[in-house]
């Protein structure tokens, strides 16, 4: 028997985390950070619904921040178990936890001093000192506890529990992991999606068959809508690059520095070549981003036919004369001294944190400047709320008015659409049993929901947090 309880990712798409329990011992499938409302965002994920020291083993789907990222507020709380991850995850989320760390410290240091200032002016205490959720002593103690495992290969957690991987295809080292449980000479088998790919991204290769299972765990972040054709995706961001250039202003583009940041350096390199755009300078703002495209550089296993052309050719998909990456603070501060056309690439992908929020700040009060927003924005983020074009979004704490013209470019979304989740599905029907959506707002749940009804007759369920299930 198995227990199954969904803590992340339940009608949302953010803070991935379900707890499978098994004769006593708690698992846990992913371990996301929760993105949101400032105050809600930290107290979800500084308090875990369960002792952490409870937990026997972490398996990861993939490195995206919504689906590690609070791994070390795990370890803070005396989680000392292994993490399971793909090589390419590994390798990924030491780049990215330990970004994130340093944001949450970086971010705490911010708003102390803008209080300090303010309690100094106004003659008040106000608030006490903002913390950061977790602290990079606390990556690294998360980081020092994952365990490479590879694709197709069973990896047993206990006596009763093992777990294997097979390529999803939504980033570089992503998985879906088939869960399998043991017990009286039977077998019950728990598919968790993580997050699907689609076919012919760039870079990657495309989503493998998922294998046989009785139960699945199916992200649906995409469940009610279809994706339009990598062709009006080429014409879309080549037309807003071109326009904005015209009235002499700047692509701001707020991109997962992991994933959707390369996918549009892929792109831009084939216009560049392709002499589609104007000869203006490309920056990649994000030290994160810098290091996951090395990242990338080092796990060629993991890339389609097309990029592998490219490497053959002895041509960098990720470098080309008009891009430069951006490291350092100073570097990032000059941007905003620079005239005339440009695009800035920079992270996070939601506008929650890092160095985006400073190039928002300082560019989207202007009207001949361009926002590109690359991908899905939760709710509440200031992502959607750029997305929704409120007259004015927060930054920092302070109202700013958005002035400048907002472009979005979902589809170039690493996650499947309705009819690339039905067919992900397909080979896998007749055998399930029950399926929950989870990573999904409850409009493309219920649309999602529909279509598997109404294409295989399967039961479907959409979780609350905090539903468990026995299976």
């Amino acid at each position: 028997m198995m227990r199954i309880t969904f803590w992340g990712a339940a009608q949302t798409v953010t803070g991935s985390m379900h707890e499978v329990s098994v004769s006593g011992q708690r698992y846990l499938l992913d371990c996301g950070l929760y993105q949101g409302r400032r105050q809600d965002t930290f107290e979800r994920n500084r308090n875990f619904p369960f002792p952490a020291k409870s937990v026997a083993s972490v398996v990861l789907s993939h490195a995206h921040i919504d689906h590690s990222g609070n791994l070390p507020s795990l370890a803070r709380g005396g989680y000392e178990g292994d993490i399971h991850a793909t090589p390419a995850t590994i390798d990924l989320c030491k780049s990215m936890l330990m970004d994130s760390a340093y944001l949450q410290e970086k971010d705490a240091e911010f708003l102390n001093k803008r209080n300090q200032r303010r309690r100094a002016v106004l003659q008040h205490n106000g608030n006490g000192p903002v913390e950061p959720l977790y602290s990079v002593a606390d990556a690294e103690r998360a980081l020092g506890l994952f365990r490479a495992r590879s694709y197709h290969e069973p990896a047993p957690v206990s006596e009763e529990v093992e777990f294997e991987y097979a390529d999803a295809g939504h980033l570089l080292g992503s998985a879906c992991v088939l869960l399998r449980v043991k017990s009286n000479g039977r077998t019950l088998r728990l598919l968790f999606s993580g997050d699907v790919g689609r076919p012919g991204l760039p870079i990657i290769r495309d989503p493998e068959p998922p294998p046989e299972a009785d139960y699945l765990l199916l992200e649906s972040t995409y469940g009610a809508r279809l994706h339009k054709h990598d062709e009006v995706v080429l014409d879309k961001l080549r037309d807003t690059i071109n326009r904005t250039a015209a009235r002499g202003g700047r692509v701001i583009i707020p991109a997962f520095a992991v994933g959707r940041t390369q996918q549009i350096v892929y792109l831009l390199h084939q216009m560049c070549c392709g002499k589609g755009i104007p000869d203006i300078p490309i920056f990649v703002d994000s030290p994160l981003a810098i290091n996951a495209t090395e990242v990338y550089r080092a796990h060629p296993e993991c890339f389609d036919a097309q990029t592998y052309s490219y490497i053959e050719n002895h041509d960098d998909p990720f470098g080309f004369r008009r891009l430069r990456y951006v490291r350092e603070a100073s570097e990032s501060k000059a941007l905003n001294d620079l005239r005339g056309p440009m695009v800035v690439i920079s992270a996070s992908g939601m506008c929650e944190a890092g160095r985006i929020l400073h190039h928002l700040r300082n560019n989207i009060e202007d009207p001949r400047n361009t926002v590109l927003i690359a991908g899905f924005q939760a709710e509440h983020t200031l992502g959607r709320k750029i997305v929704e074009r409120r007259p004015e979004v927060p930054i920092f704490g302070e109202p700013v008015r958005l002035r400048s013209e907002v472009v979005t470019l979902q589809e170039l979304s690493g996650h499947a659409d309705q009819n690339e989740l039905l067919q992900w599905i397909k080979p896998i029907a007749k055998r399930l049993k029950g399926i929950f959506l989870v990573h999904g707002e409850p409009v493309n749940q219920e649309g999602l929901k529909t279509a598997i009804q109404e294409h295989y007759d399967i039961p479907v369920t959409i979780p609350r947090r905090g539903d468990h299930f026995e299976l």
